[in-house]
Order: structure tokens, then C-alpha cells, then sequence
């Protein structure tokens, strides 16, 4: 290989870093985690002897195969750890930063900066890859959102294309029988998030029950770092009360609207400080699921930047 083209094969290596971080977070649902992966897959690749390393004639399949074999190998043992995990586990909440007027991320430092937010990173869509198996959600991500074929995923599942076909299959299945139909625009659900900031803010109770769906559902995270309900609350008139009870606990607490995930949500902050993300779900106009992340090493992504 010439100087020119080991050049360029190098380039191209550098270049990966954000497909595969994008890939890994839709795998594993954390960041750390995620640049943990990718991180572990590059170590991978330069510490293959030079001569094999310029034998590869496509790096980024290569890195791309590393990296879901790590990623697999990272939600093996996500199930034990998240058992012990204090309360219930949620996905990092990921923020947009031309909310905050730094436009297009340039710069590899945060890799929370590198994720493409689509409707593959929302929290419904992330929530509902966690009832997969390990090998389920590697086929169906690889395959229905990043559309690699069979053959090559393969290579990451160590299975037969056709053995990673009916992964994919079955993955499809279980994001079709979890996920509620989505039926509001995007600025309906805008709206109906802007509804309960405000019901939230003047602590109606009232408001607040007819924007929740009745058998509406609540989720927090805060790890065992914050409070946080241990488990789900159920039901709209409870998710409502717990909500202005809150507020009654945390004067001056201040709401934004920002997106989460590329979602409408809110962010709660108190003194400047975020101490909580929260997404929605909405179906018909009134919010079915509210998942409020408080866990504070979950929320570095939204402490860097001023939210103003």
C-alpha cells in the first residue's frame, strides 16, 4: 500500500467515529457506554499489525463489526447489572444543540454532540428496544435503522443470515406489540408538552388529570444518586398529584421547553442546575407516558451547555 493510500485508509478509519457512536448508543442506550464500545473498538484496530490492518479494504465495516460485537457482548451483562440497578434504568436523554445556538457539532470531544437525533433515538422507540434479546436488538437495529444487510450482520451476531433474518423478524414483533400508535404531529405534541408546563407550573391538579391519559404511565430514573419513585406510577389522577407534589418540594424550580431526544420535553433546573429531563409520550392529545431522567451522570450532556 502507498503512503497515499495508507493516508486515506487512516482517514477513513477517524471518519467512523461518528456512525459508530450512533449505532452504539441505538444498541446500548448510554453514552458512556457507547464511547466506551467505540473506544474499545478502535484499541482493537491499531493494535492489529500494520500489514493486516492495510489488508482490510473497508475499515469502517470492520470497526462496524468490532463494534457490535462489543455492543452484544455490553447488553449480555446489562441485564445483571440492571437488575441491581437502584429504581427503574432509562436510556441517557440526549439534547439538541441548536437549542442552544452552537449550530452543527464540528468537534469529537462530546460524543453526545455526535448523535443524530431521529426517530430512532426517541425515548418510546429506545424503551421498546429494551424488552429485546441482546441478539434481537443488534439484528433489528443494524438491519431496520441502519439498513446493513443480513450478510453482514452475520459477521456480528455469529449466526447465518438467515438465522439473523428471523432476529430481525421477531425484534419487529415486539416493537410492534409495545409501541402505542402514533397518531399527533409533531406540533401536537408540542403542544400538549407546552400544556402540562403550565399545569405543572400553577400546580393544577385538575389540568394536569385532563392532559394525562387515564391509564397513563410515569417512570423515573435517578439510579439511587436522587430521589426518584423506586417504581412506575400508574394512572393519570396519581401521575398528577405526584407531579405537584414536586413542585411543592422544589420552589423555584424553573421549566423549559427543550427537545429530548428530538422530542418535545421539558427540562427542569433549579439555581441553573438541570436536575431533571423528562419525555413524552402523546397519543390523541393527551400524554400516555412521561419518562423523567434525574440521574445525575446521565445528565452530563445536558450540564455543558447553557439551556438559556
Amino acid at each position: 500500500m502507498s503512503r497515499g493510500t495508507a493516508g486515506a485508509n487512516a482517514e477513513e478509519t477517524a471518519g467512523e467515529r461518528r456512525q459508530l457512536l450512533n449505532v452504539a448508543y441505538r444498541l446500548l442506550g448510554s453514552v458512556a457506554e457507547s464511547e466506551d464500545a467505540v473506544q474499545e473498538a478502535y484499541t482493537r484496530w491499531y493494535a492489529l499489525p500494520r500489514g493486516r490492518r492495510d489488508e482490510i479494504t473497508s475499515p469502517g465495516a470492520w470497526l462496524t463489526t468490532v463494534t457490535g460485537r462489543i455492543c452484544l457482548d455490553v447488553l449480555g451483562s446489562a441485564r445483571a447489572r440492571r437488575e441491581r440497578y437502584v429504581g427503574a434504568w432509562l436510556p441517557d436523554p440526549l439534547p439538541d444543540r441548536t437549542e442552544w445556538g452552537l449550530g452543527p457539532s464540528t468537534g469529537l470531544a462530546d460524543p453526545a454532540d455526535q448523535l443524530v437525533l431521529d426517530e430512532s433515538v426517541t425515548m418510546a422507540f429506545l424503551v421498546v428496544l429494551e424488552s429485546m434479546t441482546p441478539a434481537e436488538r443488534v439484528a433489528f437495529v443494524l438491519h431496520d435503522v441502519f439498513r446493513y444487510p443480513f450478510a453482514e450482520i452475520a459477521a456480528v451476531l455469529g449466526r447465518t443470515p438467515a438465522a439473523c433474518k428471523q432476529l430481525a423478524a421477531s425484534a419487529r414483533r415486539r416493537a410492534g406489540a409495545a409501541q402505542a400508535p402514533v397518531s399527533v404531529a409533531a406540533a401536537g405534541r408540542a403542544d400538549a408538552v407546552r400544556r402540562v408546563k403550565e399545569a405543572w407550573e400553577s400546580k393544577d391538579i385538575a389540568a394536569l388529570v385532563d392532559l394525562l391519559d387515564p391509564a397513563a404511565v410515569m417512570t423515573a430514573d435517578g439510579g439511587g444518586l436522587v430521589g426518584a419513585a423506586l417504581r412506575p406510577i400508574e394512572g393519570g389522577a396519581r401521575i398528577a398529584q405526584y407531579m405537584v407534589a414536586i413542585a411543592d418540594k422544589a420552589p423555584g424550580l424553573e421549566l423549559l421547553e427543550r427537545s429530548v431526544n428530538g422530542a418535545p420535553g421539558l427540562v427542569a433546573r433549579r439555581d441553573g442546575v438541570v436536575m431533571t429531563v423528562a419525555s413524552f409520550d402523546v397519543t390523541d392529545g393527551r400524554v400516555t407516558r412521561i419518562w423523567a431522567v434525574r440521574n445525575p451522570e446521565k445528565l452530563r450532556p445536558w450540564a455543558r451547555h447553557d439551556l438559556s
